[in-house]
């Protein structure tokens, strides 16, 4: 009845006081607006997911000892329980029976089952998932199945209609209706790679992978998240945006995981400070902190301090944003900057290449560098002395790394006789080599330090 008043008192004032979704009210005898006909070609894409998997049940310490065990008959086999779980997919290929749904839906499962909407059950392999974004494909083998069109999610606003589709408590599939409340919602520590749809459309529990739909019935994203305190719907629900779904889809069901690589920057967002400090009319964007020796970003002549403008022709506007700009690129690929320098704006060219490791604690490379943190050097760091090595960027006092006399700002160059140019280099030199012979660099002076 409250609906039916605010509508009518809309109609009256010439503008909407209502604070729910709803769509326009009927003029005339014209029927009554419905989702139904929309539904009726997106539900059967949309898929319930049970999965199964074995925990193996913790055990009191005392029937560990053998002669308990034996005493108590109780059998050696580790005890194991079964657990179950519900969620939901979205067929986006109905030729090969490919399914996108959450990492967090599938992970650790032994078995997989996908209903479909007329009833019929398939058992579903895992093609791959991605645990930083959460994104999962799985595959089943069936006739007659129906995928969802794929939107540009780019092109989503702040106001559209959107309906979500999935599968809430295990109830059976379910439709709700709302609005998109925000987009690019980032920094929510939900997942790694975050780029979020924010809607008001009831989410809950057993969501996660189900559609979010335009009224065009076309997949704007897949359903992920909800914040609420007691773990039920409170009105914010969050979605992967399908052009990122899609593209991560891509990479897995190639690759069978999503084949990250780097550019070789250190990115930090662009505050008012930094603005008035480097003088730039702009006040909100990225800068690059630091440019890593040897990468992409180096060849291509990026330094610290450069703007980070656009990606692929895409507007930079946050760190977070430009991560995950490039999380959706694989090794190989090539990434266009364009970058503001002193002024005057510049393109380049970087192809992303593999990840490498840029910093390490010490006891993973030896473990008589236990205490220090070691890390590549910098194009800053080869405009000092070294022009290759690994810098000691942190090391903690009395710990057997400062004890055998390594210290903060050290630059080893050297580990038996071997010249190191790489943490890699480092790794592979050092394993297995109980005393450790390194040659180090220490402001204007050289010397060899033998850690026995």
């Amino acid at each position: 009845m409250n609906k039916i008043k605010c509508l009518i008192a809309s109609i009256l004032i010439g503008f909407s006081t209502c604070s729910f979704a709803a769509l326009p009210s009927a003029i005339g005898e014209a029927p009554l607006p419905s989702l139904a006909p929309i539904l009726d070609k997106a539900t059967p894409a949309v898929v319930n997911i049970a999965t199964k998997n074995s925990i193996q049940e913790r055990e009191n310490p005392l029937l560990r000892d053998p002669f308990f065990r034996r005493f108590f008959r109780i059998p050696n086999q580790p005890r194991k329980r079964s657990s179950q779980s519900l969620g939901s997919g979205v067929i986006i290929d109905a030729a090969k029976g490919y399914i996108i749904t959450n990492h967090h839906v599938i992970n650790k499962a032994d078995e997989i089952t996908v209903t479909l909407r007329d009833g019929r059950d398939f058992t579903a392999k895992v093609v791959g998932s991605d645990p930083e974004s959460d994104v999962a494909v799985i595959q089943i083998s069936a006739k007659n199945l129906v995928h969802l069109k794929i939107a540009n999610s780019d092109r989503l606003r702040v106001g559209d209609f959107v309906v979500a589709i999935g599968n809430p408590f295990g109830l059976g599939q379910t439709v709700t209706s709302g609005i998109v409340s925000a987009l690019g919602r980032t920094g929510l520590g939900i997942e790694g790679y975050e780029d979020f749809i924010q809607t008001d459309a009831s989410i809950n529990p057993g969501n996660s992978g189900g559609a979010l739909i335009n009224l065009r019935g076309e997949l704007v994203g897949i359903n992920t998240a909800i914040i609420a305190p007691s773990g039920g719907n409170v009105g914010i629900g969050f979605a992967i945006p399908s052009n990122m779904a899609i593209s991560l889809k891509n990479q897995i069901v190639k690759f069978g995981e999503v084949n990250r690589g780097q550019l070789g920057i250190t990115v930090q967002d662009l505050t008012k400070e930094l603005s008035q400090a480097f003088k730039l009319p702009r006040k909100s964007g990225v800068v690059i902190s630091q440019v890593q020796a040897g990468s992409s970003a180096e060849k291509a002549g990026l330094l610290a301090g450069d703007i980070v403008l656009t990606i692929n022709g895409r507007t930079v506007k946050s760190s977070a944003n430009l991560r995950n700009i490039l999380g959706l690129l694989s090794v190989g690929d090539t990434a266009k900057l364009t970058t503001l320098r002193n002024g005057k704006s510049r393109t380049a060219s970087l192809k992303i290449s593999k990840k490498v490791i840029a910093s390490v604690k010490g006891n993973r490379v030896h473990k008589k560098l236990t205490g220090a943190k070691l890390s590549n050097l910098t194009t800053q760091d080869k405009q000092g002395f070294a022009k290759s090595g690994i810098k000691v960027t942190d090391i903690k006092t009395n710990s057997t790394a400062w004890i055998a006399g390594v210290r903060k700002g050290d630059i080893i160059t050297m580990a038996n006789r071997i010249r190191v140019k790489t943490l890699i280099d480092l790794i592979n030199v050092t394993k297995g080599q109980k005393p450790l012979l390194l040659n180090i660099q220490r402001g204007n002076s050289a010397f060899f330090l033998l850690i026995r």
